[in-house]
């Protein structure tokens, strides 16, 4: 046992310790498996020669959807009403009774219906699918019409729409060149892209958009078919007998087997002409004697226009549970491996043209940009840190030890990535970033320790257990301190739905990293040192050329005896190069000269604060020990100011009389101090934006689609546009149920700066342009149309999982629940009106569900007049639907494809209103009727889609927030004004009709509540850790304070960035606010997250000093006042420099974030700035707890005297 190590206690640290100080070995090949393991998992895209790669799944955010399955049932041509009656209703009473239901949401459009089942987060996602199937496949005979299966959607979520394309015709320098009509492409992109892509690994579905569908179309001639005596009925029987294969197993002739094949399939229009019907005169009747047949496109429900052209594409859904980033990378490996198969023609000009596929929507660039900027914070961060220890360490030897637990640290994260499968994402490694600080923290207590024994230590005293000596000291006081960083997270791990799974990844990480160096730090570092600092004493002078020997003997001899730290010098030169030339804070517009300058000021600036701290805080500490009083009113000050910027001046003022607070200084003061505004998520800038307006109900699909081409030339038009692609209607997948009023149009924006033709890097916007917001603006002033409604600010992924939790297409909006379809539009109409009035919500935006809004022509049939020709109901409908809307009677069998056979009357006959009514019904006797003689035509509004949740009829009212808003305070506006004016009667709802409001903002509001349970009893388990430390609940209290000072540091900070004049000043032609990412920052989950990181962060000193405080008066035990502070001030200097470095690295590290402006910053800098801030106002607890511990000893003194 190394000497000393009998006079320290036992305890399972100390233990730790001595075993890997004494088997060193262990260490060493613990830190080589962890560095390889670490690397083999990573995230990033580090392709190393010869070493395996399995990396942690990556996406942009994590799927924050409900747990939920679909229920999609097709049913051509019927109305919504029919689909609701006959297929959702019934469907839906049947899966609410399903184990672990948590609601159903369901849509019935024109001819298919949707139905969302959604489950409680605990239900496994394969094991709901296969209870609905069993469900589906015992539902009684009688449940649904017959011919109608309803099926099971795909094994996704909306959320997995990771990539889109289009196909165009190519030349081979790969420019556009046309000749391919909407028929062909749709054909190939049917029977050739569709399959070859669906067979990548990990892809659920791709569903085909835009485009025609061929279909075999016969045009029944009425006339034609009376003269020959021919019903529709024969028509259809002929058509369905006149197309099959048969097999007749086999023959032998001599001795040879031979397959029998009776092959009759129709292949071609030739095929269906000549299908005989009946005999006339006996004379057969062939389809071409009574019909026209040609090949024409079926009808469809949604399209796709590029630039203001119609297009043909897809969508790539990947299966649930995938990892995006390997799915795309093999679809494309797909997608370069089928491309020189792909049909290709010459056009009449000679060009050749070759169907290519052009993707228009592809995650991955966001994922890579995302984690682009969050692998650089990382890179930066521990630059910085680095760079912080080499200055206040000032040793080059244990700088590099510490500075070594960084990387390795995160290596070890990745690793408890990989082991409980948490997906890399910007929660995730957001989670990381935030702990580097916090990290390096563990190495820097423990390193400093031992060099500060080794210097204090006899030469002749065992090297092995001065080393041990000094890790154990310090040992308690690093496991506290992580024990109450760890802590603090458990608020978040008990998170639900949503922000859980938003938040979790991030708690989950960061307690991988804090374990990850504590273990370094306990097990590695002490190992590490006993190798570097096992021969060799630190010096108590500055000259450090000992700590480079194999520098110093290359130099002349009389540099060797300067006496002057180069070897730091050197170090932090090399490090603060490197970093310099990594960070472009100012824009890579600016220049490297001067954002080096930048770089050099900030760092170099804070650093000599810090320097100028250590030298005065001792001055500062006897000062204040002296004015007990008036220092610590400093602390009280800020808690009181921190409190009235979160809650506000009215909040924490309310009980001041009305007359005081409608004073002018009042209302001065309320305007400083409203209050923090609340919202569930600062949103991620995806780098596109979905706009999604509506046409008018009654809208034909021709009308919506040249209402679509504009609107996406007049977008285009815009110079900071790249590319736009709309989408009216919906694709062939159940993922997307929408009517064809509806549009979504994808518009991906340049990047504020790009290189030009000659390399030389540009700014793309325009002068006026300064953020996306600008954009976004330009896009709506250039897409007002006439008959169009406007949209709320949305992206691809957040409209996706907003549509997931609340079934709308707007963040924020209003849920309206009726017996009647007519009652909620009414209801609608009055809600619309209100929230047009309100000042926080976009006039613009507010738009109310027409649901009774589509033109209907129903034919209603007299069933007196049917009775007199002896026809029934069924058959006079199968009229109306054969000659009116067509029906399917088979399916051709050309090759891999498959087309459609479709009967109906022509065109000429159906597309008139007057027309309908000529339509001829057979009857049995044989004469046929006018349809005009047996039913009314009648003209009626009725519904486009008709929603339902658990059964109940609902409409939406979707709105959004002026910019500056915060969805919480909007939404708290909105039902003050809905209840003000239904207490007043200016409102009146429909009898029976409720509302209840929806959007993100539940996810808040429901988080705020249980954080209001979980983080008092998260911070009574750090008093109790704090307590079992000290064994005083005095001085946990004391430690405790410091958490209360970081909190209200936190609040000033956010306080200062939403002020317009702080940091407003130009340097090197950037303005500070812009440079660091300056605006209104409102209370979200992801700052409070920042907080709660505080919380844990901001006890760390408090603990640093209070333990050493505790050693130092147990050691000493002075008798008098002068001598207890004395005492006090000989333990703050002791234990300051470890303790600014704590401080400093923690700060400094999370500059790189604060000026972050790539993909994901606006998550990230949300919850930097409350750790930031906190840490800075957290200077003042390094007096704080002296201050209070000499109060409490001389009041002790006083009690014994």
């Amino acid at each position: 046992m190394p000497e000393g190590a009998q006079n320290h206690g036992s305890s399972w640290i100390d233990r730790l310790v001595l075993f890997f100080l004494k088997r060193r070995l262990v260490p060493i090949l613990l830190l080589g498996a962890f560095l390889l393991w670490g690397v083999m998992v990573a995230p990033f895209d580090w392709e190393i020669p010869g070493l395996p790669r399995d990396p942690v799944p990556v996406d942009a955010i994590p799927d924050i959807g409900e747990n939920q399955q679909i229920v999609f049932t097709d049913w051509p041509g019927r109305s919504p009403q029919d689909v609701e009656d006959q297929i959702t209703y019934p469907l839906t009473v049947a899966l609410l009774g399903l184990p672990g239901v948590k609601s159903v949401r369901s849509f019935s459009m024109f001819g298919f219906s949707s139905i969302y089942v959604i489950f409680d987060e605990s239900v496994e996602f394969y094991w709901s699918r296969s209870r609905i199937l069993e469900k589906l496949s015992s539902l009684p005979s009688q449940t649904l019409p017959e011919g109608v299966n309803p099926a099971l959607g795909p094994d996704a979520t909306p959320l997995g729409q990771v990539f889109w394309y289009t196909l165009e015709g190519r030349d081979p320098q790969g420019d556009p060149t046309g000749g391919w009509d909407l028929e062909e492409l749709r054909s190939i992109q049917d029977w050739q892209v569709r399959y070859a892509l669906q067979s990548v690994e990990g892809v659920s579905e791709v569903a085909s958009v835009g485009g025609f569908v061929r279909e075999y179309q016969i045009d029944a001639d009425p006339d034609a078919m009376h003269a020959y005596g021919v019903s529709l009925a024969q028509v259809i029987r002929a058509v369905q007998r006149s197309n099959a294969d048969v097999g007749a197993r086999s023959i032998e002739v001599n001795r040879v087997e031979y397959a029998i094949r009776g092959v009759g399939f129709l292949r071609s229009v030739e095929d269906i002409e000549e299908t005989a019907v009946a005999l006339h005169n006996d004379v057969p009747v062939r389809i071409r004697d009574i019909a026209h047949v040609g090949i024409g496109p079926a009808l469809r429900r949604g399209a796709l226009d590029k630039g203001g052209a119609e297009a043909v594409g897809g969508v790539v859904v990947v299966r649930y549970g995938a990892n995006p980033l390997e799915v795309i990378g093999r679809l494309k490996e797909k997608i370069a491996e089928i491309s020189p198969a792909l049909p290709e023609k010459v056009l009449a000009d000679g060009t050749r043209s070759r169907v290519r596929i052009i993707p228009f929507y592809d995650r991955t660039g966001l994922i890579h940009e995302t984690l682009g900027t969050l692998e650089e914070a990382l890179r930066l961060e521990i630059l910085v840190a680095v760079l912080v220890v080499l200055v206040l360490v000032r040793n080059v030897r244990s700088s590099g030890l510490i500075a070594a637990t960084l990387p390795l640290a995160v290596l070890m994260a990745f690793i408890g990535m990989k082991l409980f499968s948490v997906d890399a994402n910007i929660m995730a490694l957001s989670g990381i970033a935030i702990a580097i600080g916090t990290m390096v923290d563990m190495g820097v207590i423990v390193c400093e320790n031992i060099v500060r024994h080794l210097r204090e230590s006899e030469s002749s005293e065992d090297r092995l257990g001065v080393i041990y000596r000094a890790t154990c000291e310090v040992g308690g006081a690093v496991v506290t301190a992580v024990a109450t960083t760890v802590v603090s997270f458990l608020p978040v791990f008990t998170l639900q739905a949503a922000e859980g799974k938003l938040f979790r990844p991030l708690a989950f990480t960061k307690t991988f990293a804090l374990l990850a160096a504590v273990v370094i730090a306990l097990a590695l570092i002490p190992t590490a040192a006993h190798l570097v600092f096992g021969r060799w004493k630190p010096s108590r002078s500055p000259r450090s050329w000992g700590e480079l020997p194999f520098l110093a003997r290359w130099l002349p001899a009389r540099l060797r005896h300067i006496d002057a730290p180069i070897a730091t010098v050197l170090a932090v030169l090399a490090v603060g190069a490197l970093l310099v030339f990594e960070w472009s804070p100012l824009g890579a517009g600016t220049g490297v000269l001067r954002n080096v300058l930048f770089v050099l000021l900030l760092v170099g600036g804070l650093l000599w604060g810090v320097l100028v701290f250590q030298r005065t805080y001792p001055r500062l500490l006897r000062w204040s020990l002296d004015h007990k009083g008036a220092f610590l009113s400093i602390p009280t000050g800020i808690l009181f100011v921190g409190l009235l910027i979160w809650l506000g001046f009215p909040r924490v003022f309310g009980w001041l009389p009305d007359v005081l607070e409608k004073s002018a200084p009042g209302r001065a003061i309320a305007r400083s101090f409203p209050g923090l505004g609340r919202e569930f998520m600062p949103p991620l800038d995806e780098g596109s934006f979905l706009y999604m307006p509506s046409t008018m109900a009654h809208a034909s699909i021709g009308e919506a689609l040249d209402v679509l081409s504009k609107l996406d030339m007049a977008i285009e038009s815009i110079p900071e546009i790249d590319m736009v692609v709309g989408k009216l209607g919906r694709v062939e997948s159940a993922l997307d149920p929408a009517p064809i009023s509806m549009m979504e149009i994808v518009v991906q924006y340049k990047p504020e700066y790009g290189t030009n033709d000659s390399g030389k890097r540009v700014r793309q916007w325009r002068s006026h342009i300064r953020n996306s917001d600008d954009i976004w603006n330009e896009i709506l002033s250039a897409a007002r149309l006439l008959g169009t409604t406007s949209a709320p600010k949305l992206q691809p992924i957040a409209t996706r999982l907003v549509m997931l939790q609340t079934g709308m297409r707007a963040p924020m909006g209003l849920k309206l629940k009726g017996p009647d379809l007519s009652s909620l539009e009414r209801a609608g109409v009055e809600v619309e009106r209100v929230l047009k009035s309100i000042p926080s919500i976009k006039a613009s935006t507010v738009i109310a569900d027409r649901t009774v809004g589509k033109p209907y022509i129903e034919l209603r049939i007299d069933r007196k007049a049917i009775g007199r020709y002896g026809l029934h109901v069924r058959d006079v409908q199968d009229v109306i639907e054969v000659a009116i809307g067509g029906r399917p009677l088979t399916t051709t069998v050309e090759g891999r494809e498959r087309y459609p056979v479709r009967v109906r009357y022509p065109r000429e006959l159906r597309d008139r209103l007057e027309s309908l009514g000529e339509i001829l019904v057979p009857t049995p006797s044989g004469p046929q009727v006018p349809l005009t003689q047996l039913v009314d035509i009648e003209y009626v509004r009725g519904p486009q889609v008709i929603k339902s949740e658990d059964t109940v009829l609902v409409s939406y009212v979707t709105f959004d927030m002026q910019p500056g808003q915060a969805e919480v305070n909007v939404v708290e506006d909105a039902r003050r004004a809905l209840e003000s004016q239904l207490a007043s009667g200016e409102l009146n709802l429909p009898q029976g009709v409720s509302y209840s409001f929806a959007g993100t903002y539940e996810n808040q509001i429901r988080s705020v509540e249980r954080l209001r349970v979980v983080l008092p009893i998260a911070l009574l388990i750090i008093v109790l850790i704090l307590y079992f430390q000290f064994n005083s609940l005095p001085v946990t209290l004391m430690v405790f304070s410091g958490i209360l000072v970081a909190w209200a540091g936190g609040f000033i900070l956010l306080w200062l960035y939403a002020a317009p004049w702080f940091l407003d000043v130009g340097f090197f032609g950037a303005n500070l606010r812009d440079v660091f990412q300056m605006h209104p920052i409102n209370l979200s989950v992801a700052v409070w997250v920042g907080f709660i990181a505080l919380f844990g962060i901001a006890s760390d000193n408090g603990v640093l000093i209070a333990t050493y405080l505790e050693q130092t008066f147990n050691e000493q035990r002075p008798d008098d006042v002068a001598q207890i502070r004395r005492s006090v001030v000989i333990a703050g200097e002791r234990r300051i420099r470890p303790a600014l470095i704590t401080t400093a690295t923690t700060v400094l590290a999370l500059l790189p974030v604060l000026t972050s402006s790539g993909r994901g910053a606006d998550i990230m800098i949300p919850m930097a700035v409350p750790i930031f801030g906190g840490m800075l106002f957290a200077l003042v607890t390094l007096s704080v707890v002296p201050v209070l511990y000499c109060g409490l000893r001389e009041f002790e003194l006083r009690q014994r005297g």
